[in-house]
């Protein structure tokens, strides 16, 4: 068995387990830009990614601008375009916290962020200045649809997620472990385990960083500190016809986040 470290050099086998749902997400995103946002046409994707998203938004007529710290996934990204979706879409290389196109300021339809990347930003500052970034580049009317998991800091024991999936001949399980957050320094150790086997292939790719947690008041003292407020929050269900309620127990979160006008950050 050959061992590795990190599962952003490898795109493909990365989206064999997280690009499963790209259709049905892109979906939500237009209707959600249609009922809280503008409709328009010009996206923005922080943390793009292997670009899944970059491509069904590009093949729907859609421009996209995106951005990604992984020269891997970028280069992914460019390759999957056809030269008509190329033309729709400007891919960077950046930070999310440091991401800024001047060409891009204030017009900016709906911005999105959907699978938790949003908790890798590590302090109070990166994210500020993340969500600031991203508020500056939206339309008055524009909306931030921002995805990721709360936190349970009265969790007793660590999370345990698994994946299958395939690429060509090659089978992909993916185990993902999240371990107890540690409230006073706001984060919580995680564990990425992919094994890749296949015809004269075994692999076992293992990344460890730290999430940083948030519970809901936490989030909410956040949003308000950029200047965002939360007009409507859903599921990873993607279901637009069943908001969170108030009091929900449910921890995974998509938040719509639309400018507010009387904010000064």
């Amino acid at each position: 068995m050959e061992r590795r470290k990190e599962w952003y050099d490898h795109p493909e086998y990365y989206e064999a387990i997280f690009g499963t749902d790209t259709v049905r997400e892109a979906d939500f995103l237009q209707a959600l830009s249609q009922r809280y946002g503008t409709g328009g046409k010009q996206w923005l994707e922080p943390a793009c990614g292997a670009g899944r998203l970059v491509e069904e938004a590009a093949r729907r007529g859609l421009r996209v601008a995106g951005y990604d710290l992984s020269e891997a996934m970028l280069a992914h990204a460019r390759k999957r375009l056809t030269p008509a979706e190329r033309r729709r879409v400007k891919l960077s290389r950046a930070r999310m916290e440091d991401f800024f196109e001047p060409a891009l300021e204030g017009r900016v339809d709906l911005a999105h962020t959907l699978v938790s990347t949003f908790r890798y930003l590590d302090s109070e500052k990166a994210t500020v200045e993340h969500l600031v970034g991203t508020r500056r580049l939206l339309k008055p009317d524009g909306i931030y649809v921002l995805g990721f998991h709360l936190t349970d800091y009265a969790r007793s024991a660590p999370e345990h997620e698994r994946w299958v999936g395939q690429v060509g001949p090659d089978k992909v399980v993916c185990n993902t472990h999240e371990g107890l957050p540690q409230k006073r320094l706001r984060r919580s150790p995680m564990r990425n385990r992919l094994r890749v086997t296949g015809p004269g292939k075994d692999w076992l790719i293992e990344t460890t960083w730290y999430f940083r947690t948030y519970d809901e008041a936490q989030v909410k003292r956040l949003f308000r500190k950029a200047g965002l407020r939360v007009a409507a929050t859903f599921t990873f269900d993607y279901d637009l016809e069943a908001p969170v309620g108030r009091g929900s127990n449910r921890l995974d979160r998509v938040f719509v986040l639309q400018p507010d006008a009387s904010a000064t950050p």
